[in-house]
């Protein structure tokens, strides 16, 4: 039998993290909820963005019958999360927050303030697993592949997994919904929460522009016609085909335009009518940021394995190969659309996320 622990849950007010504490109280285990504050600002209408999932977290863990702790991790999730965020927008790129917030804020902020109230672990309600093998750590996907979270923590280290506990990870969704409905967590129907956290219910565009001077310009075709104006480049992402605002354009028919190019120096958006457009196509990509779980990549190398270059993507045949430090390249079977620079590139061996790095460039 498993020794029973002190375990810190990370309360999201979501339905996940709400059976994740059920379950490990369940089993027996010293179970405390901490609700962390990671955004400060307040929405269009003057309400704190996290107030409602607060109180939903309340009811919980009264309903449970566990405390529930709240720590203010603002600060840290501006400094290493956010600052970064903003970096890679005015750079022209298209960040992932959630990812470093996982490894900064979630498994690293957040951890070590549960560990100096005494926490042996940590639980999350990630759809994730974790498994010890005689070298280390492993991080497994979820058992609900269309629910799978590995992707968003695939910058843990062994440090980190070693502290964590995913107790949703085993179940299917529809699983975990029923045993929150069957214990009368008053979360047991809320919907998932999308998007990125700190901008809530506003428009992306309204919010980005509080923090980066809008630089409108030309959008050109690939021949350099001017068909438009954009609002300010980091706006945009390749393969992007809602909210461009081209409209009849003479003699180019009415089949919707796409992002294909940008052009940071010239402040350009260039777009073509064509979904599969060859500029919006690589073969291959380069990260410099490239981070093994296992704490060094597989060997011999080069090696073959999965790729994914954006969540819920089947895993894409690939080689990655002149490994040097952080450094790597990683080649596809087949082409892949829409290679985002400044996203995160994910490697799997079957259901093992070996790690992830950012995608500095693609060809």
């Amino acid at each position: 039998m498993t020794a029973l622990k002190h375990i810190i849950v990370g309360m999201s007010g979501g339905v996940d993290s709400s059976v994740a504490a059920w379950l490990l109280k369940q089993q027996g285990h010293r179970v405390e909820g901490l609700f962390m504050k990671n955004w400060n600002d307040r929405d269009p209408e003057g309400q704190c963005l996290w107030q409602a999932d607060v109180e939903d977290a309340m009811q919980v863990c009264e309903r449970i019958g566990i405390p529930l702790n709240t720590v203010d991790l603002s600060a840290d999730y501006r400094d290493n999360v956010f600052r970064h965020f903003l970096e890679e927008y005015k750079n022209g790129r298209t960040p992932n927050p959630d990812i470093l917030c996982n490894q900064e804020i979630k498994f690293r902020a957040f951890a070590d303030h549960a560990v100096a109230m005494g926490a042996d672990v940590i639980a999350t309600g990630h759809y994730a697993r974790i498994t010890k093998s005689e070298t280390g750590y492993i991080l497994r996907k979820g058992v609900d592949a269309g629910k799978d979270q590995s992707y968003f923590l695939c910058r843990l280290n062994q440090s980190q997994l070693a502290r964590a506990l995913f107790p949703v990870g085993e179940l299917e969704k529809s699983r975990v919904r029923k045993i929150a409905g069957e214990a009368g967590l008053v979360t047991h129907d809320k919907k998932d929460s999308t998007g990125i956290c700190f901008i809530g219910e506003q428009p992306f565009r309204e919010f980005l522009s509080r923090y980066i001077q809008p630089e409108p310009g030309d959008i050109i075709t690939t021949e350099g016609n001017v068909i438009g104006r954009h609002m300010g480049v980091y706006f945009y992402t390749y393969g992007q085909r809602q909210g461009l605002g081209i409209g009849g354009v003479q003699g180019a028919g009415d089949a919707p335009w796409y992002v294909i190019a940008k052009d940071i120096q010239g402040n350009t958006l260039t777009v073509a009518q064509n979904h599969d457009h060859p500029w919006l196509h690589s073969h291959s990509l380069q990260t410099s940021t490239m981070h093994w779980i296992g704490g060094e990549p597989p060997a011999p190398t080069p090696f073959d394995c999965g790729a994914k270059v954006r969540y819920r993507q089947p895993d894409q045949s690939c080689t990655v190969e002149n490994i040097e430090a952080d450094v790597c390249t990683i080649r596809f079977a087949n082409s892949q659309r829409a290679v985002t620079p400044g996203q995160f590139v994910v490697l799997y061996e079957g259901d093992i996320c070996l790690g992830g790095g950012i995608i500095d460039q693609c060809r």
